[in-house]
């Protein structure tokens, strides 16, 4: 009687850890349209600060990288981008 016991109790505890391990993996998921969605919100702000700058002979490089960093970090992340085209002349 005490082995039945000790089944349906790991029984359980499987079914927890697998409900646990799930929902652990499924958080990380969730982020991904989140962050695309701001890396078009980035590029499209370097699109209005390169149409912008285009005036005055300025523009900020615009690629995958860049838009994920102007969209993730925003205002900080498209000024690490001004400064570090300066820092390397590109």
């Amino acid at each position: 009687m005490a082995k039945e016991y000790q089944v349906i109790l790991m029984y359980i505890v499987g079914i927890l850890f697998l409900y646990i391990l799930g929902k652990s993996l499924a958080s990380p998921i969730k982020l991904i349209p989140k962050t695309i969605l701001k890396s078009v919100l980035g590029a499209v702000i370097l699109l209005i600060i390169n149409f912008v700058g285009n005036f005055l002979n300025y523009n900020l490089p615009l690629n995958p990288i860049t838009a994920f960093t102007a969209g993730v970090l925003g205002i900080p992340g498209i000024l690490l981008i001004a400064i570090l085209k300066q820092i390397l002349r590109i």
